[in-house]
């Protein structure tokens, strides 16, 4: 089944860029990232700094815009029957313009790629398409994917991503 990302989620004060794959099924039913609840995206956000899971999709997505964090997926488009990032089909694959994205968007300095399917898609599509100026501006980490499938324990996780992205934050938003 061919399915469809959803656009950027991005503010002018952006400096973290969030790239996952292709939202999975639930996600794309409710039209929302990271819309399954045993996805660890939103408990992983609240602990870094904001976008509590229990806030409305919306106060979540301002949270994350306020704090200097945009969401994306490195893929607009592929096949993929189900959820899982392993059922992708290789040669389905349309990616975003993520180059387009940061030249809109300067002031991102680090790049956080949301599991190693995102990496090694991110490393296919767009990272070769940057000018080697811009590369040299950006740090990229491939994180402990949020999803469900990978079961390392959310105590990892959120440990992971806080030490990754907490540096980069703007302390102003995360103030209570």
């Amino acid at each position: 089944m061919r399915v469809m990302s959803f656009g950027p989620v991005a503010s002018d004060n952006a400096r973290v860029l969030v790239l996952g794959t292709m939202p999975g099924v639930a996600s794309l039913r409710a039209g929302e990232y990271y819309a399954h609840p045993r996805n660890a995206f939103w408990p992983i956000m609240a602990a870094v700094g904001g976008a509590h899971p229990a806030d409305a999709y919306a106060e979540r997505l301002q949270a994350l815009q306020r704090l200097g964090i945009a969401l994306w997926d490195v893929l607009a488009a592929c096949e993929r029957p189900g959820s899982l990032d392993a059922a992708i089909v290789t040669t389905s694959e349309a990616p975003n313009d993520i180059p387009g994205l940061l030249a809109a968007h300067p002031a991102i300095a680090l790049i956080c790629l949301n599991g190693l399917k995102a990496a090694q898609l991110f490393r296919r599509h767009a990272w070769g398409c940057l000018p080697s100026d811009r590369r040299q501006r950006l740090a990229v980490e491939t994180l402990p994917s949020s999803s469900p499938a990978y079961t390392l324990p959310l105590e990892d996780k959120i440990a992971r991503w806080r030490a990754c992205i907490a540096p980069c934050l703007d302390d102003r938003a995360a103030a209570p």
